[in-house]
């Protein structure tokens, strides 16, 4: 299996475990990742939020790590990479602003490269105009934000994600085991367990 190389899109107060999760562990089976942010460069930071669901009507935020972006936005070139990741957080609801984000999104959906979206990501699939006929989950609040794209809501549970031709989503990240199993499936990435032999 080739490494691919993946483009992350994020934001000032993206969730932290939505950006840090899948940022390392896609390099630790030896993928290339780069995070980029609109209007900033490699070296640059975003900061993140915890999300939380501490039994309130809506998730708590609080202060996250700082997220050092290790690609400049304005040099990237989709047409270099293999799949997408957008993680949640408050970003999506900004970055979706700018048309290079939507343009990068397209590029992604219309090649059929894989995409892995997750929470409030999928703010900007709607926003790119490219959820139409895939059924997808979100954040449950981005529900009426995929319906009226086109796409299908499909309610499941926050630790479970769902899988349409490239698209993979997921509602939060208590999903990340299976979101990321399933994104490492579409990337044609196959990890092997080698049985230890016993000690005498």
């Amino acid at each position: 299996m080739a490494a691919k190389k993946i483009l992350m899109l994020v934001g000032d107060y993206v969730e932290d475990y939505e950006v840090m999760v899948p940022f390392q562990a896609l390099q630790m089976v030896g993928h290339t990742i780069h995070a980029v942010c609109p209007d900033k460069k490699a070296g640059e930071q975003v900061r993140t939020a915890v999300h939380d669901f501490e039994g309130d009507q809506t998730y708590s935020e609080k202060p996250g790590h700082n997220f050092t972006l290790n690609a400049t936005f304005a040099e990237v070139k989709a047409d270099t990479y293999d799949a997408l990741v957008i993680p949640g957080g408050r970003a999506p609801e900004y970055i979706r602003l700018n048309q290079k984000v939507l343009e990068i999104t397209r590029h992604f959906a219309e090649a059929n490269k894989p995409i892995a979206a997750i929470c409030h990501g999928l703010q900007i699939l709607a926003a790119a105009d490219v959820l139409v006929g895939k059924s997808c989950t979100a954040y449950p609040a981005c529900a009426p934000d995929v319906r009226r794209a086109g796409g299908t809501y499909v309610e499941i549970p926050a630790n479970e994600a769902i899988v349409d031709g490239n698209l993979v989503t997921a509602p939060a990240w208590p999903a990340h085991p299976r979101w990321l199993a399933e994104f490492l499936k579409l990337l044609g990435t196959k990890i092997e367990h080698l049985e230890m032999a016993a000690v005498s």
